[in-house]
């Protein structure tokens, strides 16, 4: 009598049998490229769900809706809040889910929010419980990051991961650039429009103006089509032994909460003011829009006579475009030069340029030269901070790999991006609480302590953990 041995229980043949990317005889350069740029592209139709609401919030009244100033904060810092919290889940689904069935479940989610709003801007009877929800959804997009990023670490030696991660990132933040420059040019296409009329954009003072907002959400769901396919076709999983619970020894190491603490000073930074950038320069300079202008910026533009009032749109794209270049250009000097001296570049460079911004945050309304000034000084300075947020992003991702061994590498990067993307939710609570001055001199004490953090722990002759 003989008795069979059962047959071993083996993955789906999406997973690697194997993978040492320190092997260079082993590694497969193409595979981890291939990764890269897939998931990059996904990355980018996530970011760009996340901010699409940035894009549409700011002419919701216009459109026919009126909400309170307040309201349209809360709004827009809403995706900022569900980002985070997605994030916490998203950070743990690498070795689990594993990459190529995380990254197109993840990008077939991003339909949901950017068809609600594609649908909800069509006509102005969407309760505003209604818009919240789809703000929410659309933090998934924002959640993605902490699941991506790890998964891509895992197919890079540690000498590319700077270079790998940067560009991954990096691009993938232009994703907000790409949803709020592309915005005013969908919206004024009536080609596009196979889904819906149009609808009247009605800024006080200026006669109506036809378009189809529409546009500016239903033009992104056959890429994330695209993109959900492209993943499941072309990626595979690089086998990661961590549970759940294995995966939270990450927070017995002391460097997972000083490089949290950094990293909330350079992309909760970046997130939060592509966010809220262009409900500031609106509240503050004044666009005619409603109910979003309120205080210093209508006062100025009723009694500033021969001041031309700007428009944000022509503008907000600029901040997370600098940005996410500063991130990509960055990222491959960090592989030569090590990221804690570029961690120290973007806090110095944020302490300057916050303070050089904060006067403009109370608009001169002497004259319309004096206001026309402390516009400019405002666009400069917040243009000056995304740079040295975007040298950070780049610098903070170099270091993890250094200063963590891989698989928990993986888990801090996923950890501290989704406690920085509270960004857009904290910038938004802060400026309406407890007014922009004071919220700005808040982050220049926070830059100051994360300058001290990044000499003292990692960056100084002698430090504990150089990277």
């Amino acid at each position: 009598m003989t008795t069979e041995t059962p047959a071993r229980p083996t993955r789906p043949p999406e997973w690697l049998d194997a993978w040492d990317p320190e092997d260079p005889s082993t590694w497969d350069r193409r595979l981890a490229w291939r990764t890269l740029w897939v998931t990059t592209f996904c990355l980018t139709l996530a970011f760009a769900a996340w901010f699409l609401p940035s894009a549409i919030i700011p002419k919701l009244n216009p459109l026919g809706y009126t909400f309170t100033t307040t309201q349209l904060y809360w709004m827009a810092a809403m995706p900022g809040l569900s980002a985070g919290l997605f994030r916490l889940v998203w950070m743990v689904l690498p070795p689990v889910l594993g990459t190529r069935r995380m990254v197109t479940l993840t990008t077939l989610l991003l339909v949901f929010s950017t068809l609600g709003w594609g649908v909800r801007v069509q006509e102005p009877t969407a309760p505003y419980w209604e818009l919240m929800v789809l703000a929410l959804l659309a933090g998934i997009g924002g959640g993605a990051f902490s699941g991506f990023m790890p998964s891509t670490s895992y197919f890079f030696p540690r000498a590319q991961q700077g270079t790998a991660l940067g560009l991954q990132a990096g691009l993938g933040n232009f994703g907000v650039s790409l949803v709020q420059l592309s915005t005013p040019y969908l919206i004024a296409f009536s080609g596009l429009a196979v889904f819906g009329g149009s609808q009247v954009l009605a800024v006080p003072g200026k006669p109506g103006k036809e378009v189809w907002f529409q546009n500016a959400a239903f033009v992104w769901i056959p890429l994330m089509v695209v993109g959900a396919a492209l993943a499941w076709t072309l990626l595979r999983s690089v086998p990661v032994k961590a549970n759940v619970r294995q995966q939270f020894d990450i927070f017995g190491n002391q460097d997972t909460w000083w490089m949290t603490l950094l990293y909330i000073m350079t992309f909760g930074t970046f997130s939060g003011l592509a966010a809220q950038f262009g409900l500031l320069m609106a509240n503050l300079y004044g666009t005619g829009n409603g109910d979003i202008v309120s205080g210093a910026g209508a006062t100025a533009s009723v009694l500033v006579e021969g001041y031309a009032v700007p428009d944000p749109v022509a503008f907000v794209f600029l901040g997370p475009l600098v940005g996410a270049g500063a991130r990509v250009l960055f990222a491959p000097l960090t592989d030569r030069t090590g990221g804690a001296v570029w961690t120290l570049v973007s806090g110095l460079g944020l302490v300057g340029s916050i303070a050089w911004t904060i006067p403009a945050l109370t608009p001169d309304l002497s004259s319309a030269a004096s206001l026309d000034g402390d516009f400019h000084r405002f666009l400069y300075g917040m243009l000056a901070i995304f740079l040295f947020a975007g040298i950070g992003n780049a610098s903070t991702f170099k270091q993890m790999p250094m200063i963590f061994e891989r698989r928990q590498a993986g888990g801090v990067i996923g950890w501290t991006a989704a406690i920085a993307a509270f960004g857009p939710f904290f910038f938004g609570v802060g400026i309406t609480t407890i007014g922009a001055t004071a919220f700005f001199s808040v982050g220049i004490a926070w830059a100051a302590m994360c300058v001290a953090i990044t000499w003292w722990r990692y960056a100084r002759p002698g430090a504990p953990r150089r990277s």
